[in-house]
């Protein structure tokens, strides 16, 4: 497995952990809906919350919920939408970002966005 996706899956692990302690239930993981994946998908407080998770190394050029753009978004709420019919719910939705980078002393940080798709324009 490459480097850069076993950060990823650290990342994720590291996030899905801090969502729980902050008393978030995980409903899934890695939820797909064709060409889209949902990193992790949540319930806190009765509202839906879809949450992309963005690792980076140390030595990037730009934070990593800096590298999600309208085409990813676009592709998130798509599969939002989808689960959200599966399950035939009608509760609100929420979309974050959590940023996670190594710290100098190696330690994993976490940067949690939330509404981080409020002010997207889909046109």
């Amino acid at each position: 497995m490459a480097q850069h996706t076993e950060f990823g899956k650290k990342a994720e692990q590291f996030a899905a952990a801090y969502l729980e302690e902050k008393g978030y239930h995980i409903l899934a993981r890695n939820f797909r809906f064709q060409k889209a994946e949902i990193d992790i998908i949540a319930e806190f407080q009765n509202t839906i919350i879809i949450i992309e998770v963005k690792a980076r190394g140390i030595d990037a050029l730009i934070e990593p919920h800096e590298a999600v753009n309208k085409r990813k978004i676009r592709l998130i709420v798509s599969a939002a939408d989808e689960f959200m019919k599966e399950r035939n719910s009608e509760q609100n939705v929420r979309f974050d970002i959590i940023s996670v980078l190594p710290s100098q002393e190696r330690e994993l940080e976490l940067i949690h966005i939330e509404g981080a798709f409020d002010s997207f324009d889909a046109n």
